[in-house]
């Protein structure tokens, strides 16, 4: 019985990753559910046991990539061991970091997974946008506490945390955005510190 439970584990993990590679280094209406189902050496009656649709995998997918993401990379990222400006560095650097790494595996600066995915599919599927929408604003809230620790230490002047986060996150997927469409991930290196002049430093005398 453990086996049986753990093949379809591994069966369903199978389809995740293979979706989730397909749709990056593509887009999700150009992958189709044969081809995922080709790629990861799975039936196709067995996709639907899992997944009742495409839909259904995607959301899956986006589940289980922003919980990967966020209890590893934005653990690492907001750390409270560097000051709380300094963790938006921090991340701007962890993102030309992945980027450069995909450039150089791949030979394309492929995006932000959930950009791309926002780009194409907020206007054709309400599921899938309100999904994102969450990821997105689940993004801003480690940025706000980081903005409201600064003010609390005399670094930063009042301002409207939630607000300039939601602005910093929307700096980061324009400047990724760029960095695809330029395919080179030094925009990210070049560009990234002016997010940080969305938040305007106290005087200090």
């Amino acid at each position: 019985m453990l086996s049986g439970m753990t093949q379809l584990h591994d069966t369903r993990q199978r389809l995740l990753d293979t979706a989730e590679k397909l749709f990056y280094a593509r887009s999700y209406e150009d992958v189709g559910v044969q081809e995922i189902c080709q790629e990861a050496g799975v039936k196709k009656g067995s996709f639907y046991h899992f997944f009742p649709s495409k839909r259904d995998l995607t959301l899956a997918i986006l589940d289980a990539s922003w919980n990967r993401y966020r209890e590893t990379m934005l653990a690492q990222v907001f750390a409270g061991d560097i000051p709380p400006l300094q963790r938006i560095e921090r991340l701007l650097d962890s993102q030309y970091r992945h980027h450069k790494a995909v450039k150089d595996a791949t030979g394309q600066v492929m995006g932000c997974p959930y950009g791309n995915l926002a780009g194409e599919m907020s206007t054709q599927d309400e599921v899938i946008r309100e999904r994102l929408k969450r990821i997105f604003r689940d993004l801003e809230a480690p940025i706000e506490d980081v903005l409201e620790e600064a003010m609390a230490a005399g670094d930063l002047a009042e301002l409207d945390s939630r607000a300039t986060a939601g602005a910093m996150v929307a700096y980061l997927e324009g400047l990724t955005l760029m960095a695809k469409t330029w395919n080179d991930p030094e925009v990210v290196r070049t560009l990234g510190p002016a997010m940080l002049k969305l938040a305007v430093p106290a005087t200090r005398g």
